[in-house]
């Protein structure tokens, strides 16, 4: 499949800052089931775009604005070829071994709540049943919901609500697999929408979790499923801090409101650029 993806960050001050720094991790690698066919970042203002690799292996770019402007845009346009690997990793970087993701972050500390539903999945037997199984289970006990929580919510806080955004259920199931003892990570990324809607109010979050004999194996608890092709894996992290799109600081002004607008869709074959 050949994925489109249009991505806007803008930032509107009522005060004007004096001067923003900002760290981007919006820009996919290649790897097995995924190849970058185009992809472009554009800042509104007059700066330069610093690119790293972040210590997750992560395509990472930094930029200084100096001020004073009234609005500052990020625009990524990008186009993305995938194939469906029934949701086994392979080919990505691996800058640490599979059990640095055993470590819990405040973002992912599993509470009781969530050490009683994660052993409801440890019966299923293996670490890939005990997965599908916590899969299956996260799906059906919380509902997708952008109105409940916020950056800041935890595993836990999320899990006591029952609802929450695809950040929310992705760090619940890394939480509840950790528990389990299988090392688990935070994904960024995009999905395409088999519904038609192309239009979303942000980009997707899901997790992978490490299975003997199989690797990383990504899994989409929002969704229900392991990921496919529909998948555009960004960035990847111990929980959403590491693998956020957008992250900076700003200096002065005040009044700071933000606007996130993503557009994914399936391109033609054709097109390139």
């Amino acid at each position: 499949m050949r994925i489109r993806i249009s991505h806007t960050t803008e930032y509107h001050y009522d005060v004007p800052p004096t001067g923003v720094i900002q760290v981007l991790r919006l820009t996919p690698r290649n790897h097995e089931g995924q190849y970058v066919v185009d992809w472009r970042i554009d800042l509104s203002q007059d700066c330069r775009l610093h690119p790293y690799e972040d210590a997750f292996g992560n395509i990472t770019h930094s930029f200084t604005a100096e001020g004073p402007f009234d609005t500052l845009q990020v625009t990524v346009d990008g186009v993305v070829e995938t194939q469906d690997t029934h949701g086994v990793v392979r080919g990505a970087i691996e800058r640490f071994p599979p059990a640095m993701f055993l470590r819990d972050t405040d973002l992912t500390r599993a509470d009781a709540a969530i050490v009683a539903f994660a052993e409801e999945a440890r019966a299923a037997g293996d670490p890939l049943k005990m997965l599908h199984r916590l899969l299956e289970l996260l799906n059906r006990e919380m509902t997708f919901d952008t109105s409940p929580t916020q950056s800041s919510t935890t595993a836990a806080e999320a899990f006591a609500l029952r609802r929450g955004v695809c950040q929310d259920l992705t760090h619940v199931f890394i939480a509840a697999a950790r528990h389990l003892g299988i090392p688990a990570r935070y994904v960024g990324g995009h999905f395409r929408r088999n519904d038609g809607v192309t239009m979303q109010e942000a980009g997707h979050a899901w997790s992978e979790a490490h299975v003997p004999e199989l690797g990383w194996v990504a899994f989409d608890p929002t969704n229900g499923i392991c990921a496919t092709d529909a998948h555009i894996r960004v960035a990847v992290g111990l929980d959403y801090l590491g693998a956020a799109p957008v992250r900076g600081s700003r200096y002065g002004g005040a009044g700071e409101t933000l606007k996130v607008a993503v557009e994914v869709a399936q391109a033609s074959w054709q097109s390139q650029s």
